[in-house]
């Protein structure tokens, strides 16, 4: 009997169908949308611009800042653009390459955000636990070596999911309903037993992610020790400043993820749009509201954003 050959059943192409049950409403829902990805494109824009035009800005905790900004524009511009194609020209169809391009790239941007998280957890502990020793231990070739470990990283964990999805056989439709592709959303339209994807999609990156939550928490149960140790109300004050955005970006950044992975677990009687639309958060909100949070919150940010962008048009004003 000759074997089953089952590269003739990859798909030539799939259709994603944004929010089902919301057809009709897919213009207004891009309307947020699109103004939220064009909100994100210009404040990760400019973190990037201010940090890489100021010298004294030159400093671990903003290379790992900018380089989150980087993670934040991959994580949306990845996603974005198809989906207000959908919403607005019903443009679906994404050919087979394109959807595992698109699923690699999600999933390895958010991969690559924890940890650079993570690594950011690190540099306010050695800032706060170990004041003298911060120059010499974040130098700056450590700094890029923690970048090029958290893409070596990312693609370790995602690169395998590619084969995994091309070594199935799609014999049903090829309709996604979703607004993006990602592994478990691909592996469901198989019609051949996916458990290993399902268990692989699961266990390995979200261990991963707890893995880099753990030592976060970790992190910073040593700070709050240092902090309530430091002797001036001030000195607290200062140190709590610098963590506070920092911590409103990881929970911007790990409680929609967390909170989507168990609505698909437990949340079985929910809609499926209000799943998807859920599914949107984690690809909106951190690339969305990050900037604003360390604009908002960083002195040294708000100064230099300032600086480049304000003292310049008042100087020509003045001529």
């Amino acid at each position: 009997m000759p074997p089953f050959n089952l590269t003739s059943l990859t798909p030539a192409t799939f259709i994603l169908s944004g929010i089902p049950g919301m057809e009709k409403a897919h213009i207004w829902i891009s309307i947020p949308f699109c103004s939220m990805y064009l909100a994100a494109l210009l404040g990760n824009g400019v973190v990037l611009f201010v940090i890489r035009t100021e010298r004294s800005l030159h400093q671990p905790m903003y290379l790992f800042l900018s380089m989150l900004a980087i993670a934040d524009l991959m994580l949306s511009t990845t996603t974005l653009p198809k989906m207000l194609a959908v919403f607005w020209f019903r443009a679906g169809e994404i050919s087979f390459g394109a959807c595992l391009t698109q699923m690699f790239f999600l999933h390895s941007s958010f991969s690559a955000e924890s940890m650079i998280l993570l690594a950011m957890a690190f540099d306010r502990f050695v800032a706060i636990c170990y004041p003298l020793r911060y120059v010499t231990v974040l130098t700056r070739s450590v700094v890029v070596k923690t970048g090029l470990v958290a893409l070596l990283r990312s693609f370790c964990i995602i690169f395998p999911c590619i084969f995994l999805l091309k070594r199935l056989p799609f014999c049903g439709h090829h309709v996604i309903p979703r607004t993006y592709c990602e592994h478990v959303g691909i592996a469901r339209l198989a019609c051949a037993d996916i458990s290993i994807n399902i268990l692989y999609g699961l266990a390995v990156p979200f261990a991963a992610i707890v893995v880099d939550v753990v030592l976060i928490a970790v992190s910073y149960v040593f700070i709050l020790l240092a902090l309530f140790r430091l002797p001036s109300r001030t000195a607290r004050h200062k140190a709590f400043s610098t963590c506070g955005s920092h911590v409103c970006v990881i929970l911007l950044f790990y409680i929609p993820a967390f909170f989507t992975v168990l609505m698909h677990r437990f949340g079985r009687q929910v809609p499926q749009h209000i799943h998807i639309l859920l599914a949107n958060m984690y690809v909106l909100f951190p690339p969305l509201l990050n900037p604003i949070v360390y604009g908002v919150r960083t002195q040294q940010i708000k100064e230099k954003v300032v600086k480049v962008f304000i003292c310049p048009k008042s100087h020509l004003l003045q001529e």
